[in-house]
């Protein structure tokens, strides 16, 4: 039987190196032969040994199929030392999930017969139910592998017995609906004749055109910006507001007090064109921030701060990034806002939580303490480790993930 196994393995691979990608698919026939492992009850005093087996299926739907099974196990009863024959024959239902893939897994449920040969001293038949799962690795359209694990409960002398099936196959389908060809488009209608040419009436005067810009488009208060137009087919322009007829192009020098949108009209026998253009004035820019404003206002800041663990007092290293902030405080009376701790993923979420929340309270109390902050003036918000900003799978990211951030407004 493990000769007649072997050559079946054998052609199957020779199938699977000639045909096309598959997956499980409905109306689908398929032959499964498989060998692996059989575990007995310790109550029943038999070796595990090797099974062979064979399986016949029927997809009803692509989810849905059904097997008939037979497998053989020859064994060795350990107390009277004695071979025994087992057969298991019976069927099974299965449910394949993502059936269109490559890889399709299932779950099995299935009744069969149990029979014990002791080589004519005793035989015994059963009935066992088994649960398990399995799944299919298609290599192409008619040759999958096949690995399956089995649960097999029957009663003996109403004692229970748990013996569990463990196999590797090929799964060999045949069969099935066949995907319906595509009808062949005919070729088109060619294309009518072109109308005859018509003759066309003098053209009309030609439009004039018009293209006013500004240059630069957005000019701080005070300074000056340049109006450039030019126009065809045009005997005269005008700009407005405030400049008046003008020559069909030119440059002039303007210094608007607001934001004005210019706008440019041309005429000429073949009728008017217009284009318009605008300047926008801007305040001069307010005064720079210092270098620590620039770092803490209006926008997240990230200081790192490493506790030990289940620690939330701050060490003496991290002072001169803490004394940046707390000068900050101390230059910008008017700036107030939160102060969040984040862990890495190492412990619990419930902990992580309430470590973080510890640890943005270490960092105000050293501001308040030392900086003689409002304490109304700073928040505290424990956020654990829902906000990574690294990953935690390297000791440099979970570094990175312990930190304080910062987020304060500076009006």
């Amino acid at each position: 039987m493990k000769k007649r196994i072997g050559s079946i393995l054998v052609a199957c691979s020779i199938i699977a190196a000639t045909a096309a990608f598959g997956a499980n698919k409905a109306e689908q026939f398929s032959i499964s032969p498989v060998v692996g492992g059989y575990t007995f009850d310790d109550n029943q005093h038999l070796d595990t040994n090797l099974i062979y087996g064979l399986r016949a299926g029927y997809n009803v739907t692509d989810n849905f199929g059904i097997e008939a099974l037979i497998d053989y196990v020859n064994t060795e009863a350990s107390r009277a030392n004695n071979r025994v024959e087992m057969y298991r024959y019976g069927g099974e239902l299965l449910y394949h999930f993502m059936p269109e893939s490559t890889f399709v897994p299932y779950l099995a449920v299935g009744l069969a017969g149990l029979n014990f040969d002791a080589f004519g001293k005793s035989s015994n038949t059963y009935t066992a139910f088994d649960t398990g799962v399995g799944a299919k690795y298609f290599l192409n359209d008619k040759f999958a592998l096949r690995a399956d694990a089995r649960y097999i409960v029957y009663s003996n002398n109403s004692l229970a017995k748990n013996n569990l099936e463990y196999t590797l196959g090929a799964y060999i389908p045949f069969g099935g609906t066949q995907p319906v060809a595509k009808p062949v488009e005919p070729p088109p209608a060619p294309a009518p004749p072109p109308p005859p040419p018509k003759v066309e009436p003098p053209p009309p005067p030609p439009a004039p055109t018009a293209a006013l810009t500004v240059t630069p488009a957005t000019v701080t208060k005070g300074e000056t910006a340049t109006l450039n137009w030019k126009s065809q087919n045009a005997s005269g322009c005008d700009i407005q507001p405030g400049i008046g007829p003008v020559p069909p192009q030119g440059v002039r020098a303007i210094t608007p007090a607001d934001s004005t949108s210019y706008n440019l009209s041309c005429s000429g026998a073949g009728g008017t064109a217009t284009s318009a253009a605008g300047v926008t004035v801007v305040l001069p820019p307010p005064p720079p921030k210092p270098k620590a404003a620039e770092r803490f206002c209006d926008k997240p800041s990230t200081i790192i701060v490493e506790f030990d663990t289940n620690k939330s007092e701050i060490k003496t290293k991290y002072d001169e990034d803490l004394n940046k902030l707390g000068t900050f405080l101390k230059e910008w009376p008017k700036a107030k806002g939160e102060i969040s701790g984040h862990t890495d993923n190492v412990g619990s979420d419930k902990y992580n939580l309430a470590l973080s929340q510890r640890r943005a309270a270490s960092v105000k109390t050293y501001l308040v303490d030392k900086f003689s902050i409002a304490p109304e003036r700073l928040t505290t918000e424990g956020y654990g480790e829902t906000k990574p900003i690294a990953t935690n799978k390297t000791k440099e990211g979970r570094q990175l993930n312990r930190r304080i951030e910062t987020n304060f407004t500076c009006d």
